[in-house]
């Protein structure tokens, strides 16, 4: 296959959007007419039966798609729900929400020491938490999702560890409390300077 064909197989393969000859000769700075006699040629080396991707021309321009033949194994591979990796005070927000549901924005601050606000935006986004009415002081509550509980694999919140098994001892706990003022000693001290 040729280096234009390549490159172009990879353009395709970066795109999201179906890409027409003339953004693709621009792209790799060749003339339009290099640029369809190279897609014809990566056509060729990906015609149906060859390999498992296809060039598929739509919308005006081309994308690669998937062999036909993948549809029903790519349909049981994406029907699984995926989420993206969770940020440390993401996790930590899910957790508080998922254990003292429901919780609303403030009290999640107060137990986590900083403001809950960005975490538990991520954590709505992702459908992972939703609302689920007002504190009496107004405040909107918050409780885990149905999506929450299938991606770990809950019947119900009543499901979860139970946090006791957690606990420390009372040699780790003296030994995380004075980590914990050390720490917070010398954020003081940087502080101070």
């Amino acid at each position: 296959m040729s280096e234009l064909a390549r490159i172009i197989e990879a353009l395709l393969f970066l795109s999201a959007d179906p890409v027409g000859t003339e953004e693709l000769a621009e792209a790799t700075g060749a003339g339009e007419l290099a640029v369809v006699t190279a897609l014809e040629e990566l056509s060729a080396a990906l015609a149906p039966g060859e390999r498992g991707l296809i060039v598929r021309e739509v919308a005006g321009g081309y994308t690669l798609a998937s062999d036909p033949i993948a549809e029903d194994a790519a349909r049981a591979l994406l029907a699984k729900p995926r989420i993206a990796t969770l940020t440390p005070a993401q996790l930590e927000t899910l957790a508080i929400v998922a254990y003292l549901a429901p919780v609303s924005r403030p009290e999640i601050g107060r137990i986590r020491g900083v403001n809950a606000d960005s975490p538990v935006a991520s954590l709505l986004d992702r459908n992972l938490i939703e609302e689920s009415g007002r504190s009496p002081f107004g405040a909107v509550l918050y409780r885990t999702t149905t999506l929450f509980l299938k991606l770990f694999g809950l019947d119900g919140t009543a499901s979860l560890p139970d946090p006791s098994q957690w606990d420390p001892s009372p040699d780790e706990e003296r030994t995380l409390r004075e980590r914990l003022l050390a720490a917070g000693e010398a954020r003081a001290g940087i502080a101070a300077d």
